[in-house]
């Protein structure tokens, strides 16, 4: 219990920490992916690791969405 409570302090402290964090989507994801890696067999690194990848791989591909709708109004034109 106390490693839970101290991972979570750390984990917080690290998040309230940090300033505007280039890797958009790294964050969340890790801390989804720790969590579930912990719960399905004691592999939060591996699943924080997992996590942060997909995370910042979903990131991309929402601002390149994003990039492509603004440049279709500029392009009907």
């Amino acid at each position: 219990m106390k490693r839970l409570i101290l991972g979570t302090a750390f984990a917080l402290a690290a998040l309230t920490a940090t300033g505007a964090a280039e890797a958009k989507g790294c964050i969340k994801g890790a801390i989804v992916g720790g969590i579930a890696g912990h719960y399905a067999g004691h592999h939060g690194l591996v699943g924080a690791a997992a996590g942060c990848a997909i995370g910042r791989h979903r990131a991309n591909a929402r601002a390149r969405a994003e990039d492509q709708q603004a440049m279709q109004p500029a392009m009907a034109r």
